[in-house]
């Protein structure tokens, strides 16, 4: 087993501290010429080098010595001879700094090239050639390359999912990557068997004879960290079931999700066209108006059933009124009844007698408030104060007594609650019956003749 390592407090001190900065882009400047093998750097070099760095802005020879003597504090550089050079503290905390910036500024991605470069790896080390230790390294490099490229495209595809975006960037997005999902999980069945196959044939002491390969006697962990490793290869390829199988799984239920965000995203587009809900809708509009004129103005928008206007028949002597005259200061000009119902002006034979129908209108009305009348009537004659037996309504008249007996029925029709009750309402939701179990037998008579039947107990209120 591997032994664990504890992080040094102070090791990323210089990213908080004051000046953090110009400290990182010091600490940057060494290791950029680590990497050149120049171990030590004078004032003039750091100087020299933050430009290779990207620091733009003058540092005198004072903010300088403040950071590199910070940086000295804190472990992270040494000094000798007016010279400084990394410590193993400052290599690691450099070493952070650039994983950091790579996490940052890179995607994930599934790449089968990766997956292609594990299994010729494997295959190599299968045939015990010379280059078993540099297969072996290659091969934990793919490896850890494809550990990390799969949890960053998974976090970026998590957060494609929740994010907003431009709706026309949004839908392109979101086809590429199913694509993309789909040709991965395609080419995924066919690699992952071959890498599964090659596992198989590879010695079980390979590890020791890439060992013996390098000469690489001296490291005692060397062969811990490799079983390690390969217990995490097995894991993604060899085990059942396998993270390549649970990567596949993910990658399906992510094309899931997107096909049903950019479905609804389609139907969010498309012109809704539910003639119900615009009924609905202009019934509440209905119910809003406060007069019945108000109504009348609303049904003859709704339903452009109100007077025609035909503002572009002219006059037969346009030159007799000025083109600039209002409509209201001209005479009138005769229309043709005929063109309300063919939507011509002209029309062969005499026209048709127009019907007078205010007088029908007058007639309707009256017996629409009549019949008002009647119901509300009803409705005050059925309404109890509380529950009542249906034998002591004697006094009903017969159409009272028949809404009754329907608010009666439509309460049957439906399910008891907990206690027994069952409860309905009339269509137009003016009131409701709450109906429970009978007690004996109810006989009432009305003009039209008897009714007999079980003695519910009913309580009639209006909403």
């Amino acid at each position: 087993m591997t032994k664990s390592h504890r992080v040094p407090a102070d090791l990323f001190r210089f990213t908080t501290a004051e000046g953090a900065e110009l400290h990182t882009a010091v600490l940057r400047a060494f290791g950029v010429a680590n990497e050149r093998l120049e171990t030590s750097l004078g004032v003039d070099d750091v100087q020299l080098r933050l430009k290779d760095v990207g620091w733009a802005e003058q540092v005198t020879d004072e903010e300088l010595g403040k950071s590199l003597s910070a940086l000295r504090q804190w472990g992270l550089l040494e000094s000798g001879q007016h010279r400084f050079g990394l410590t193993r503290l400052g290599e690691a905390a450099f070493a952070g700094v650039q994983h950091a910036i790579q996490t940052l500024t890179s995607s994930g991605a599934l790449q089968t090239a990766v997956l292609d470069a594990i299994a010729d790896r494997l295959e190599e080390l299968a045939k015990q050639t010379p280059r078993t230790f540099a297969a072996l390294m290659e091969l934990e490099g793919h490896i850890e390359t494809l550990q990390t490229n799969t949890a960053r495209f998974n976090a970026d595809l998590q957060r494609l999912l929740k994010e907003d975006h431009d709706l026309a960037t949004f839908q392109d997005v979101k086809r590429t990557t199913i694509t993309y999902l789909r040709d991965f999980i395609g080419d995924l069945d066919a690699r992952k068997h071959r890498i599964r196959d090659a596992i198989g044939k590879v010695p079980t002491d390979i590890h020791e004879r890439a060992q013996e390969n390098a000469g690489l006697y001296a490291e005692d962990d060397w062969l811990d960290k490799r079983t390690e490793r390969w217990r995490n290869l097995k894991a993604w390829f060899h085990d059942s079931p396998s993270k390549a199988d649970e990567l596949q799984d993910v990658a399906r239920k992510a094309i899931v999700q997107l096909l049903r965000v950019l479905d609804r995203i389609s139907e969010q587009r498309r012109k809704p066209t539910n003639t119900a809900a615009d009924f609905t809708a202009l019934a509440h509009w209905f119910a809003k108006t406060e007069t019945e004129d108000e109504a009348h103005e609303l049904f003859n928008a709704a339903f452009g059933l109100h007077s025609a206007r035909h503002a572009h028949i002219a006059h037969a002597d346009g030159e007799l009124i000025p083109s600039g005259e209002p409509w209201h200061n001209t005479p009138p000009v005769t229309i043709s009844p005929h063109l309300r119902t063919t939507g011509k002006q002209e029309h062969i034979g005499s026209t048709g007698k127009i019907r007078n129908v205010d007088e029908v209108r007058r007639n309707r009305k009256e017996q629409a408030q009549k019949e008002r009348q009647e119901v509300e009537h009803a409705w005050r004659q059925i309404q109890t104060d509380g529950p009542v037996r249906i034998s002591t309504l004697t006094s009903l008249d017969h159409d009272t007594f028949h809404r009754l007996i329907d608010l009666v029925g439509r309460a049957l029709g439906s399910d008891p609650d907990s206690t027994g009750t069952r409860a309905a309402g009339t269509s137009d939701g003016r009131m409701q019956i709450n109906l429970r179990n009978a007690r004996g037998w109810a006989t009432i008579t009305t003009q039209k003749g008897t009714l007999s039947g079980p003695d519910y107990v009913i309580d009639v209120q209006s909403r």
